[in-house]
């Protein structure tokens, strides 16, 4: 049976004839009252303390659970930030590349130009030296048919 200090200080003995002190039964419940008084006062404490350790305790849980779920949200929005870096990349290659095959193909057209143009250039040429032989090789008849007419 559980006693409260109440139960405690209103209990009574009967008395007997050669039984104990009352007075000395009185001051041992006195301090048995107050001992247990002091018992209940500081299990109220304790669960009192509990209950706001408890809540701390909830607090903290919160606050993890909340950070777990920012380090989710940030390792996702890494993985994709490097997806779209290696994306990126790819097509800063691939447009590269495909300005470098333009650039070669514009410098191999460019060679085929200069080179019609050198083949055209040299048959302009052979046709003029052709010309201007022609040209000398009748002057020089001319000055020979000259010379035999004068002597």
């Amino acid at each position: 049976m559980n006693f409260t200090p109440n139960d405690l200080q209103n209990l009574t003995f009967k008395k007997s004839i050669m039984g104990y002190s009352e007075d000395a039964v009185n001051e041992v419940l006195d301090k048995i009252i107050e001992d247990y008084t002091a018992y209940i006062r500081e299990n109220i404490e304790l669960k009192d303390r509990i209950a706001v350790l408890n809540e701390g305790i909830q607090h903290y849980k919160n606050m993890e659970e909340s950070l777990q779920n920012t380090l989710i949200v940030a390792q996702q929005t890494s993985e994709e930030i490097k997806k779209n870096a290696y994306e990126k990349a790819a097509n800063i290659i691939k447009e590269a590349e495909i300005k470098a095959q333009k650039i070669i193909n514009d410098a191999n057209q460019e060679v085929i130009r200069i080179k019609f143009e050198y083949e055209e250039l040299k048959k302009k040429m052979h046709i003029y030296k052709s010309k201007a032989e022609t040209l000398l090789l009748s002057q020089l008849e001319i000055l020979k048919s000259m010379g035999e007419t004068e002597d």
